[in-house]
């Protein structure tokens, strides 16, 4: 009962409660400058061509901004490396392995979890059994081995890699850039377990009669599902529970990075702090001045202005 039921729900309440309270948090942050990244030309004279990806003016070009760096990471491909060499000499040279781990590693990841879904949900949506096909389509072994089960374990081995070898990656790297990458491996490894190698152990029917009572909020066990079922179910909540406060919420944080989601409009239209107190005024540096004055020529401090006569001079 503790791992089968009472865990998973305290997870999935932890993540859901976490997830809206930093997104609602981020969302309700007020943005005092304008700060969108820019790697291109922006828009000025008629006859200099903007880069409309790079330095977005309009909502539509963010958007298609926003879409190139979530679907396609559009910013890891145009990933640099820094090589030094005798000289000293000091490169700087495009790298695309960075772009290809993630791709790997996210995508396969979002398959499996939409794999998953076929456990929750019944009848089996057509898109699911689709998705699961196109998945084991080359249809290698018994059961059949899914190629997102391979691409997962391949991106997360080639991604704890370049933290391992790189020397500049690894010298920033701490403990909860490591955790995460264990974690999954280990529900990855778990889950590969039961589907190959200790298939006898479990029950599948029990498992979807588990999974559809925890979506519909009955849940029940009914017979001995598997030891290693509760090891496998463990280690996603404990996924589902840490998520929130790690670095993994870059997954609802990036469509809230000011460096991506504003237009590069900063000489067409003022942008207002919202921290600003209407109750003060503007204070120009000319005004700074007249006030000032004395004390900066006091201490040696240019004026534009000299100061006025004293009276009786």
């Amino acid at each position: 009962y503790i791992f089968g039921i009472a865990v998973p729900y305290l997870a999935m309440a932890l993540f859901l409660g976490g997830f809206c309270y930093r997104v609602i948090g981020w969302a309700k942050s007020p943005v005092p400058f304008k700060i969108p990244t820019t790697c291109g030309q922006g828009y000025s004279l008629s006859w200099i061509k903007q880069d409309k990806l790079e330095a977005p003016l309009t909502t539509s070009q963010v958007i298609a901004r926003m879409f190139l760096e979530i679907v396609f990471f559009r910013s890891l491909w145009r990933n640099t490396k820094a090589t030094a060499y005798d000289g000293p000499k000091l490169t700087y040279e495009s790298s695309k392995w960075l772009w290809l781990f993630a791709i790997l590693f996210h995508y396969s990841f979002l398959v499996i979890v939409l794999r998953h879904m076929r456990i929750f949900l019944d009848p089996v949506p057509g898109v699911v059994s689709m998705l699961e096909f196109m998945d084991g389509i080359l249809q290698i072994g018994a059961p059949t081995m899914y190629m997102t089960d391979a691409t997962l374990l391949l991106g997360l081995l080639l991604l704890f890699g370049r933290r391992l070898f790189n020397r500049q990656v690894r010298y920033i790297s701490l403990a909860n850039d490591y955790f995460p990458l264990f974690l999954i491996f280990a529900i990855a490894v778990t889950g590969i377990l039961m589907r190959f190698f200790l298939r006898t152990d479990i029950d599948i029917i029990a498992i979807k009669r588990l999974a559809i009572g925890l979506v519909t909020l009955h849940p029940a066990i009914i017979s001995d599902i598997g030891s290693i079922f509760y090891i496998h179910i463990f280690l996603v909540c404990v996924l589902l529970a840490y998520f929130p406060y790690s670095k993994l919420m870059h997954m609802g944080g990036v469509f809230l990075s000011p460096t991506r989601n504003m237009t590069n409009d900063n000489r067409m239209r003022r942008h207002i702090n919202p921290w600003n107190d209407p109750n003060i005024k503007p204070h120009s540096y000319a005004g700074y001045a007249d006030e000032f004055r004395k004390d900066m020529v006091a201490q040696g401090i240019p004026v534009e202005k000299p100061l006025p006569a004293e009276a009786g001079d």
